[in-house]
């Protein structure tokens, strides 16, 4: 293999499209969060009842949010609700679980977590229950290079802005946090940037878990290299993050129009 001591450039930086492929429609705040829940369906992210995802408004610091009693492949545009900092339902037809606390309490925290989201992915709580995070494996791993934290107590049902509280400071400042015997946290500046972290945890997940049945028979795991894990984390944020939502966009709206009514 040919060496080169140059160091490694991702992004936008190495690389930037002249035009992209359009997604064919200007998403309201409320669309583009139905569209979340679709995307991260299919991408086993969800334990139906379960799980919540909240975008925060800066203009006034209300919180759009699923309501309750609508599987995440149900929920459309016009059933997002608007709850305000202190969990209060200010507009939608239904209520809000009471685990909307673990929202309410990280975006008081963190300015950078603008959308929070949280559910109980397969593969990432079999590694929470063996109390293991995954190693960087594949280069879409690279995206969760830096970003991963473990919470290694589980109280139970997070159901008040106190339990919340308790919660948002044992994450700290980690964007993507298993929680043991319990789910998956992801934080993002964007809707975009966000879905696609939270549909790339359980996939990394389910890799660290198969590998380590291979190690198990004899063999020893590679890890990406250090050197190599920031410029593939530049490039799958300024780049793939965009091309991931706009794929799953459009095929939202050839396959689940209902989705963005």
């Amino acid at each position: 293999m040919t060496t080169t001591t140059e160091t490694p450039v991702g992004g936008r930086a190495a690389w930037e499209p002249r035009v992209m492929p359009p997604i064919g429609i200007d998403l309201t705040p409320t669309q583009a969060l139905a569209a979340s829940f679709r995307i991260l369906v299919a991408e086993g992210f969800s334990e139906h009842i379960s799980g919540h995802i909240t975008v925060r408004d800066d203009d006034t610091g209300n919180l759009w949010v699923n309501p309750w009693g609508l599987w995440w492949d149900e929920v459309k545009a016009s059933d997002i609700c608007v709850v305000s900092p202190e969990a209060e339902v200010l507009e939608g037809k239904w209520d809000v679980t009471p685990a909307i606390h673990i929202h309410t309490e990280l975006h008081r925290r963190r300015q950078d977590a603008r959308v929070v989201i949280h559910n109980h992915p397969y593969h990432a709580i079999v590694l929470a229950a063996l109390g293991m995070l995954p190693e960087v494996l594949h280069q879409t791993g690279c995206l969760l290079d830096g970003e991963l934290a473990f919470v290694d107590e589980y109280t139970g049902e997070v159901a008040n802005a106190a339990l919340g509280s308790d919660l948002a400071v044992a994450i700290g400042d980690a964007s993507v946090v298993v929680l043991a015997n319990h789910g998956v946290i992801v934080t993002g500046p964007s809707l975009e940037e966000a879905t696609y972290k939270a549909a790339i945890v359980d996939r990394q997940c389910r890799l660290a878990y198969d590998v380590m049945l291979g190690a198990g028979a004899g063999r020893v795991a590679q890890v990406v290299a250090l050197s190599t894990r920031t410029p593939m984390k530049a490039s799958l944020i300024e780049r793939a993050a965009e091309v991931f939502w706009n794929g799953w966009i459009r095929r939202l709206l050839r396959e689940q129009p209902e989705t963005f009514a």
